[in-house]
């Protein structure tokens, strides 16, 4: 049997392309396939709203003195996007966002009552990936990230962190995904690697360890798998393929403070360094959505189908009935298609399957009459007549559950 390929699914459900105009490397979403990253990112965002993160918004552009402050122009400049201006100044196209959230968190001085402050913005970012190493959805150029940062004392390190684990297991258990866990630490033999002293990751490590014990979690430690300023708990999942995904990641920072001067003023009127912790929750959207597509065979549960139910008229005679099917189901803000052309309901039936729509509500004389719909369910076959209200709180039901079908 043919694997899933998250490239031909794209192509076969309209959810996403690239242009040769535009570039490898780029691709271009289409309004199915918008649809459900804007799924994925509203159920992060609604997820990190009820643990007090704000929103912010950022260019997607900055003069390089922003990366050489935090450290990336020296490490990563060859795989930046570089831009020369008509008066000779140098951008760049981010490639990652923290500095900008930190510029936000230095507008003004803090007091500790103020702490901890939690910025998240989804937004893209850009790196000069190689040809040879473009593939899809996997490895792109222009990269979405759900990207969020919590500036907090040492003391609020612990409690941050078991709130955004908390959310990445309430979000990848809705997946479907059983989660294993990673303590992502620096290699002491290539220091050159790292920013910071060995005491400040010494420290961090062992905030890491213990978070990890103290949520009763076997974690493996390996070794120089960290951020060049901070270690990483990384939290990976098997797909349906048996194959192993880095998922998450929350990542302590004890460094971009240190070289942007991050501080509060404490209890005692004293200026106190403050943390970063970094986390994403889908990481890349892009990627996220290549290992869904695959894992569920382009077949996505009811609340992230783009079309959830298409409803497919017997006959020419029954399309007013189908669009006034349609009509009560979009007024329930059900995404619904009409399948009204001059086909017959065999081959109407054989091309919404093949869409892979959750699904199928026939209709015909007799559904007219009853005020029903017969009723297909993908994987299922028929469920057979159910009053079109009673369809509709069926659906409302699993939509708010999230259920997994």
């Amino acid at each position: 049997m043919e694997k899933p390929d998250h490239k031909k699914l794209g192509q076969e459900l309209d959810l996403f392309c690239f242009s040769d105009l535009v570039g490898s490397g780029l691709p271009l979403w289409t309004p199915k396939g918008t649809i459900i990253r804007n799924l994925l990112d509203d159920f992060v965002w609604e997820l990190r709203k009820k643990y007090g993160y704000q929103q912010v918004d950022i260019p997607h552009l900055t003069k390089k003195d922003l990366y050489e402050k935090s450290g990336h122009w020296e490490k990563f400049k060859n795989e930046l996007f570089q831009i020369k201006t008509r008066e000779g100044h140098m951008l760049a196209l981010k490639p990652m966002n923290c500095p900008h959230h930190i510029e936000i968190f230095r507008r003004r001085p803090v007091s500790w009552r103020e702490l901890p402050q939690r910025y998240t913005s989804t937004t893209k970012m850009y790196r000069d990936e190689q040809t040879g190493e473009l593939n899809g959805l996997a490895r792109v150029r222009a990269i979405t990230i759900d990207d969020a940062h919590v500036f907090c004392r040492r003391e609020q390190i612990k409690k941050e962190f078991s709130t955004v684990w908390d959310i990445i297991d309430i979000f990848y258990k809705t997946i479907g995904f059983k989660l294993a866990v990673r303590l992502s630490f620096h290699d002491p033999k290539q220091k050159e690697k790292y920013l910071g002293t060995s005491e400040m990751w010494q420290f961090a490590e062992n905030q890491l360890r213990e978070i990890a014990q103290e949520k009763k979690v076997a974690a493996e430690e390996v070794l120089g798998e960290a951020a060049f300023y901070g270690p990483k708990i990384d939290f990976t999942a098997k797909d349906s393929l048996g194959r192993e995904w880095q998922v998450a990641t929350i990542q302590l920072d004890i460094n971009m403070p240190e070289r942007f001067d991050l501080t509060c003023t404490n209890e005692k009127g004293e200026k106190e360094r403050l943390v970063m912790v970094h986390s994403a929750i889908l990481g890349s959207i892009e990627r996220s959505l290549a290992v869904l597509l695959e894992h569920f065979n382009g077949a996505l549960p009811l609340w992230l189908a783009p079309v959830q139910v298409a409803v497919l008229p017997v006959s020419d005679k029954s399309n007013g009935y189908a669009q006034k099917v349609a009509g009560e189901l979009v007024a329930e803000n059900i995404r619904t298609e009409v399948y009204d052309r001059n086909e017959t309901i065999g081959k109407k039936i054989r091309e919404a399957e093949t869409q892979k729509i959750p699904y199928l509500a026939v209709v015909g004389e007799k559904e007219e009459k009853n005020e029903t719909v017969a009723l297909r369910q993908r994987g299922k076959g028929d469920l057979g007549e159910i009053k079109t209200v009673d369809f509709i709180k069926k659906l409302q039901k699993e939509v708010l559950d999230k259920t997994i079908n």
